[in-house]
């Protein structure tokens, strides 16, 4: 299975849809491509959220796309008239998930709980290469996330992300080593490869740091893109360890 991780810079505005087909079609050969949070819409939208939040059915061309290859993006998304904070997945033409954020940071730097609503469940779907689950940023640092996915019948966490970078020191930032710790301890319990594709650029004084991984199921970084730069990487994930991890979770 050929997966590519898009380490994208979004915008605060339409536009973005134009360029993540275009991103789509260089990497197609891929059978899954893996956009970042809000990569459809920027992060910082606030009050203008509501304006540019897209409708699903203005997404047809990522459905027409997906013929291609399988899709997951991220997106604020109207639904039962309200707005969220969205990762979808689309797979032979057609929308297959839709995940709405279950947990709204609104401390700090983070107003998310002002504008969106909150999603309320986790679960895993089918999809041509296996049942998977997506979760979106701050979703993973609840235990009660990690305890569905460990639950979950998904064999592939996707994990889409906007984590601004914060707090420097001579071993790196800090806010990436914690999320390593988050990834790995995922692909631990649940026995999964883990694919985290966070974004870059800046907006209103937030920087993005990217960092993009792949988690084997054993707990090691496989693949990781660059700090700070646009980037796209093609990995070929190894089922074979999957398995394993699985066969001795249930037999030791």
């Amino acid at each position: 299975m050929k997966i590519a991780l898009v380490q994208s810079s979004p915008r605060l505005n339409r536009s973005n849809l134009s360029e993540v087909l275009e991103l789509i079609e260089q990497n197609s050969d891929a059978d899954v491509v893996v956009f970042p949070e809000l990569s459809l819409s920027g992060y910082l939208l606030q009050d203008k959220l509501f304006e540019d939040a897209w409708n699903i059915d203005e997404l047809e061309p990522l459905a027409q796309a997906s013929t291609a290859c399988d899709i997951v993006v991220g997106a604020a998304i109207w639904d039962g008239g309200k707005v969220y904070n969205s990762a979808l997945y689309f797979s032979r033409g057609a929308l297959v998930h839709l995940h709405h954020k279950n947990h709204l940071p609104t401390y700090g730097m983070f107003e998310e709980g002002r504008y969106f609503a909150a999603g309320s469940s986790i679960r895993s779907f089918n999809t041509p290469h296996g049942p998977a689950v997506m979760v979106v940023c701050e979703d993973l640092w609840h235990a009660a996330t990690i305890d569905a996915i460990a639950k979950s019948e998904a064999q592939i966490v996707y994990v889409l992300a906007a984590s601004p970078t914060r707090v420097f020191s001579d071993e790196g930032i800090a806010i990436e080593a914690q999320w390593d710790a988050l990834l790995k301890a995922t692909a631990l319990l649940s026995h999964n490869y883990v694919v985290f594709v966070n974004r870059v650029g800046f907006e209103d004084g937030l920087g993005f740091w990217g960092g993009s991984r792949v988690i084997t199921p054993s707990g090691e970084v496989e693949h990781r893109l660059e700090l700070f730069k646009s980037a796209a990487l093609k990995v070929e994930l190894n089922h074979s360890l999957q398995k394993l991890g699985r066969y001795l979770a249930k037999n030791f």
